[in-house]
């Protein structure tokens, strides 16, 4: 596809579980790359499809195929309703990251949900997704997958972070781009809060009014991935195995486990960003609304935290699924080795016409 301006979707689902991000970009190529966010919405998840979705790791392979076609459908009217309430027409595609079922690189495994040839035929669109698949073939991680956008959409920026249902970064380490995730954030935020009935702790309220419990947090801290070399990518099944059975050990009062997990969290995080001096952070991602978090990492740093514009802390991985697959259309790198270890950089994704 030889042209400089691109009008596509970016669709996005994470695993902290927030709903569907949907946003409608406009890509130039004019020696550097320029993006506007023309339109975005995210699609909250109806309560089947929540259920459905948190017990993914419960599924054999079989219902996981059964379960991907289900989704895959509601995947097409959610895109189909936003193109129909923002009046979008010519566009060059849909790019879509699907939904994570299953992700175990070390065992050459990975599976997003939602990506069936069938969504083409659905939306009558040429849609590019799948982008992980190729790059766990390839001996990658198969993750981070947004540092080829950080690197050439936000370029102005010491270290990108994004506070979602993962906390993961991107940097430059010896003149090459590296990223990795870091620990989970909302996604256990979210599991705790919603036994109280919330879908979220706004603005990190309930943390706020506990305590550090200095055990469980000690614990947490000592977990053994956090002392391994990136690249590293982390799971559901991680957090399945690994964070919530330790949590849940100690019995603790639920503002003390928020408050805890955040300065957890804050921990972490600023272990990373300290590395470098003097360093401008992007912070997006739902967990940059979450005022106590974000007072907790700054506490930790002297480097400067920047929340961008709303759009954009919103919908920064759906944009940079959009140009994912701008790239994936230009056969351009999207994934590149030094950020998931796979053999080579490549152009990872497929492409389906209706």
């Amino acid at each position: 596809m030889d042209k400089n301006h691109y009008n596509v979707l970016g669709i996005m689902s994470g695993t902290s579980l927030d709903g569907v991000d949907v946003a409608h970009c406009i890509f130039e190529k004019n020696g550097a790359w320029k993006f506007e966010i023309k339109a975005s919405e995210t699609y909250s998840y109806p309560a089947d499809w929540l259920t459905k979705l948190k017990d993914l790791v419960k599924l054999n392979l079989d219902e996981l195929r059964e379960l991907d076609e289900e989704y895959t459908l509601f995947l097409s009217e959610v895109i189909q309703k936003f193109i129909t309430e923002h009046n979008i027409e010519g566009l060059d595609a849909i790019c879509s990251h699907g939904h994570t079922a299953l992700h175990q690189p070390e065992n050459k495994l990975t599976y997003q949900i939602g990506n069936l040839p069938k969504l083409a035929t659905l939306l009558n669109a040429t849609v590019v997704c799948d982008f992980r698949v190729e790059d766990v073939e390839l001996g990658g991680q198969g993750a981070p997958l947004v540092p080829i956008g950080d690197e050439l959409l936000f370029p102005q920026y010491n270290f990108c972070l994004n506070l979602g249902g993962f906390a993961n970064i991107s940097t430059h380490i010896n003149g090459k781009r590296i990223a990795y995730d870091i620990c989970p954030v909302n996604i256990v935020l979210n599991h705790y809060v919603s036994t109280l009935g919330l879908a979220y702790d706004d603005g990190g309220k309930i943390a706020r009014s506990g305590t550090v419990h200095q055990p469980l947090l000690d614990a947490l801290n000592a977990l053994d991935f956090y002392k391994s070399p990136y690249p590293k990518s982390l799971g559901l099944e991680w957090v399945k195995s690994e964070i919530l059975p330790l949590i849940d050990a100690y019995h603790l009062d639920m503002k003390d486990i928020l408050h805890t997990f955040v300065e957890h969290v804050a921990n972490q995080i600023s272990n990373e960003i300290n590395q470098q001096k003097q360093a401008s952070v992007l912070t997006t991602g739902g967990g940059a609304f979450n005022t106590f978090l974000m007072e907790r990492i700054a506490h930790h740093t002297q480097n400067k935290i920047i929340i961008p514009d709303k759009s954009i802390v919103e919908n920064k991985e759906a944009l940079i699924f959009a140009f994912l697959g701008v790239l994936k259309l230009r056969n351009e790198n999207n994934c590149l080795s030094s950020v998931t270890a796979a053999i080579k950089d490549h152009s990872s994704g497929k492409i389906y016409n209706p």
